[in-house]
């Protein structure tokens, strides 16, 4: 068996160096009754090279410490990292390395940073430079690799660099990453032949080149990839990047990529559930019931826009679909946990009027979903908040930030604010509490006739 060389005391990123050539060593008369006779395949295998390592004398990472009992505890981060370090040096195999130089940037991303306050200031900069570290430790490990032909770590490389991650003052550096995604994407790496169209499409670390871009997103199509199957459809559909409009085969490059939809690139299944929805002279024809298909899909992978529309189908009746509570509040859930703002808002009406057995009435919750909407930067929202601060529904009435919500509806053109602000404060809203009313199915944004047959001020 191999016996293993003791690496000399360098600087932590040495020790990924390529070893030199080890010696064979016997295992001592003891070592197969520590470790368990090998089976008849190992020898087998064995057998077949000569640089095939035998079984090493313990285990790489001791889990003792896991078993169940009164001392049972999990290793710490550093622990864990350490081991992990200690693993990874052991080896030569560039997967292995660089699954522990992604686990140093996922650690880094976790790693619990002090609040600052006057007193802590040294143990802040310590753990910001740990972090650092170790940001430091896993790119250098990443180059290196990719130096070697890994294609996995010069696409990771390219994207730790596009997102700020290892750049000076952790700024985005398309000029590091665009030669990596365009080295990666040589290598038949299918995202980075995407992200590389990308990067020409927009000028990022490159020459603004469409021409490029379409070789780039053919490239990865090839591969499958649904993210540029569905940017060469829209492309075609709207004679894009120097194409020559076609719908016809941009239809073709949305089907495609809907087929290969993915959580990430769900975007074909609603494109195209929106042109079945309208339809395409001599291409798509409408297909209400279709569309609804597509959009459910794309709901399912958790694309906010989609289950957004099919919030407003099963409220309304729209495209089909019978008029459900639950559904429409299911879907507007789903879109407003993504803070889609229009969704959000929603459910402030949901919340508003309640549906039996489905949704109980609150003007709290009506209050902060309003609230949420408001943030996200939704003008009827900010009016709409303006008015439960002013009233005291599901808050208590502050005219301050009253006038503050105002404000900010009206500095986004909001016609109902403008005019608020322009009467008296303290004047009373026609309608009051009363006037807090579902929307009417015509027109999201327009004065509907509710439950008590006044109109509807909010929504």
């Amino acid at each position: 068996m191999y016996a293993e060389p003791r690496p000399p005391r360098q600087q932590r990123y040495d020790d990924y160096d390529e070893p030199e050539e080890q010696q064979y060593s016997e295992p001592d008369d003891d070592f197969y009754q520590r470790n368990g006779a090998p089976s008849s395949d190992i020898y087998a295998q064995g057998s077949q090279s000569i640089r095939a390592p035998s079984p090493p004398p313990g285990p790489l990472l001791d889990h003792s410490h896991l078993r169940p009992g009164n001392q049972a505890a999990l290793l710490s981060h550093e622990r864990t990292l350490e081991l992990y370090r200690a693993n990874a040096k052991k080896t030569q195999d560039p997967d292995l390395q660089f699954e522990f130089a992604v686990f140093m940037i996922d650690a880094s991303k976790s790693l619990p940073i002090p609040a600052s306050e006057p007193g802590n200031l040294l143990q802040v900069e310590r753990a910001i430079e740990k972090r650092e570290e170790l940001i430091r430790e896993a790119t250098s490990l990443l180059k290196r690799l990719a130096d070697r032909g890994h294609v996995s770590s010069q696409y990771f490389l390219a994207d730790c660099f596009a997102n700020g991650i290892g750049t000076t003052k952790n700024k985005q550096d398309f000029d590091r990453a665009y030669p990596l995604f365009v080295l990666a994407a040589k290598h038949g790496h299918a995202d980075a032949a995407y992200r590389a169209g990308t990067c020409c499409e927009n000028g990022w670390g490159c020459r603004r080149e469409s021409a490029k871009a379409v070789q780039f997103f053919r490239k990865a199509a090839a591969a499958l990839h649904p993210g540029a199957m569905y940017r060469l459809g829209i492309a075609e559909l709207n004679g894009e990047l120097g194409l020559s409009k076609s719908p016809k085969e941009g239809v073709k490059w949305l089907k495609r990529s809907a087929e290969h939809a993915t959580a990430e690139f769900p975007h074909a299944l609603h494109e195209l559930a929106l042109l079945h929805e309208r339809g395409v002279d001599n291409v798509l024809f409408v297909d209400y019931e279709y569309s609804t298909e597509l959009l459910a899909q794309a709901a399912e992978l958790g694309y906010a826009p989609s289950a957004y529309r099919l919030g407003e189908c099963y409220e309304y009746g729209k495209m089909g679909c019978p008029q459900d509570p639950a559904l429409s509040i299911h879907y507007y859930n789903i879109a407003a946990q993504q803070n889609h703002r229009d969704a959000c808002f929603a459910l402030t009406a949901w919340y508003l009027v309640g549906s039996p057995g489905v949704l109980p009435q609150s003007d709290t919750e009506a209050f902060l979903w309003a609230q949420k909407a408001a943030d996200a930067g939704l003008a009827k929202a900010m009016y709409a908040c303006g008015y439960f601060l002013e009233v005291g529904i599901g808050t208590q009435p502050n005219i301050r930030e009253s006038q503050g919500y105002y404000k900010r509806a009206a500095d986004l053109g909001d016609k109902r604010a403008i005019q608020r602000l322009r009467g008296a404060p303290n004047q009373p809203l026609p309608g009051g509490h009363g006037a807090l009313l579902q929307r009417g199915p015509d027109d999201l944004n327009s004065s509907a006739k509710g439950k008590d047959g006044k109109d509807c001020i909010i929504m």
